[in-house]
């Protein structure tokens, strides 16, 4: 695989995981909330209504984990085994974990189903979330990458709208790290809204939830109006809401955009020294695996 390709691909994941670590600090506040207590929160500091040490990631960036760990350790995507892999993790007693996540993979544990029913309540971000592992593995074949997105996706939502969203982030995803533009994913995502509407963000009014089409907007608002990584980062986590969720994701397309140098050192050394490395050996393990789906 092209040094350009690894390159973005280890600025993405850990531009996700250090906008977990820095949004997880103002998770579920408002813009108010936070400005009275941080005025601008410019660094990561931990805390928040999980009381992390700083540099700690939540469920988001250990899911994203354990899918690439479940692809690296059998250099194959296998919704069963990544399923196997997100039930072991919950059995770890996580610091964080959604509920419909929870439920579906109980679910699997009791019925041996890895596939989540459909379901038209399941519009929350949980497989969004997760979902930067699977762009890194398709290495730009667009049509493997919708395959595995929907899959992974599926273990526990199984949605229409979070399958849009799944879909239009990893395409757009998947442009920056081949080398496109801002503009040319500007275009597609552009594309995507004119025939989907309700994602439209072109009025945004500071929308922050974990409901899909919230996240989704909040991800576009702050990605297409930031012109570097870090400046992009504080205004993303100073939005509060599902900040962690909405910053980690924020955060991988600024990486693949602006690349690793763009990222504050003083932010990558505040990562958890663990994750980083973990992350560092399955990006490029990702990267050099051949694409093999069962």
């Amino acid at each position: 695989m092209e040094s350009s390709f690894i390159k973005k691909s280890i600025a993405a994941f850990l531009g996700f995981a250090i906008g977990d670590a820095f949004g997880a600090t103002t998770e579920f506040m408002t813009k108010k909330e936070i400005e009275v207590k941080y005025g601008k929160l410019k660094s990561i500091v931990g805390g928040g209504w999980l009381h992390l040490k700083p540099g700690k990631v939540t469920d988001d960036t250990e899911m994203s984990i354990a899918l690439a760990r479940s692809i690296v350790d059998n250099k194959s995507f296998s919704q069963k085994i990544v399923a196997d892999y997100f039930l072991k993790w919950m059995q770890s007693k996580p610091v964080d974990i959604g509920n419909t996540i929870r439920f579906s993979l109980i679910n699997y544990m009791k019925k041996s189903k890895y596939e989540a029913d459909y379901d038209e309540s399941s519009a929350g971000n949980g497989a969004l979330m997760r979902s930067v592992p699977v762009c890194i593995y398709a290495k730009g074949d667009v049509d493997v990458l919708k395959e595995i997105a929907l899959k992974q996706a599926h273990i526990t939502h199984n949605n229409k709208l979070s399958d849009l969203a799944v879909i239009n982030y990893c395409e757009t995803l998947n442009i920056l790290l081949t080398g496109g533009s801002k503009i040319q994913a500007l275009e597609k995502v552009s594309k995507f809204i004119n025939e989907h509407k309700i994602f439209s963000f072109s009025r945004y009014k500071g929308e922050n939830s974990g409901y899909i089409v919230d996240t989704y907007k909040a991800i576009m608002h702050f990605y297409f109006e930031g012109v570097s990584f870090k400046d992009t980062m504080i205004e993303t986590v100073n939005n509060g809401g599902d900040s962690d969720t909405i910053g980690a994701l924020v955060g991988a397309l600024c990486g693949a955009t602006y690349e690793l140098n763009s990222i504050p050192k003083k932010w990558i050394n505040k990562l958890d020294k663990n994750v980083y490395k973990e992350i560092m050996e399955l990006t490029v393990s990702l990267c050099n695996l051949r694409v093999n789906i069962f």
